[in-house]
């Protein structure tokens, strides 16, 4: 079954397993493609007019706007730091006493386990 079927980029007539732009291999495909590149540093989409080659308009936005920053990458996770004299671990989040406000780990964040200054006694035995 031959159905006449024409591109919409290039124009030309093709049967039913030859019009997707990959199988006739399309020299006008570009002018239709509708996918928005990410700069592979920044991560920032990049927008491309209609007829710009896609790698092209990337380089030029690595080479003048990209806002990327090495440093970044390595911003530490742990940064929340037991109170507890003594004590060196560092927790995602923070873990707040209820009696003394202070930002303690796992181990120590029970009021018994830092010898918690709060409150004249502590409110659970945990």
């Amino acid at each position: 079954d031959f159905l006449p079927l024409k591109c919409d980029a290039c124009g030309e007539v093709f049967c039913k397993h030859h019009i997707r732009y990959d199988d006739h291999k399309c020299n006008s495909a570009y002018k239709k493609n509708v996918q928005v590149p990410v700069c592979p540093l920044c991560n920032t989409p990049i927008p491309v007019q209609k007829g710009e080659v896609p790698d092209i308009v990337v380089g030029a936005h690595m080479d003048k706007d990209c806002k990327y920053n090495p440093a970044q990458q390595k911003q530490r996770i742990f940064t929340n730091k037991c109170l507890k004299p003594g004590c060196k671990r560092k927790e995602m989040m923070k873990l707040v006493c209820e009696q003394c406000r202070g930002n303690f780990c796992i181990k120590h964040r029970h009021p018994l386990d830092h010898d918690c200054k709060g409150s004249s006694h502590p409110i659970s035995k945990a």
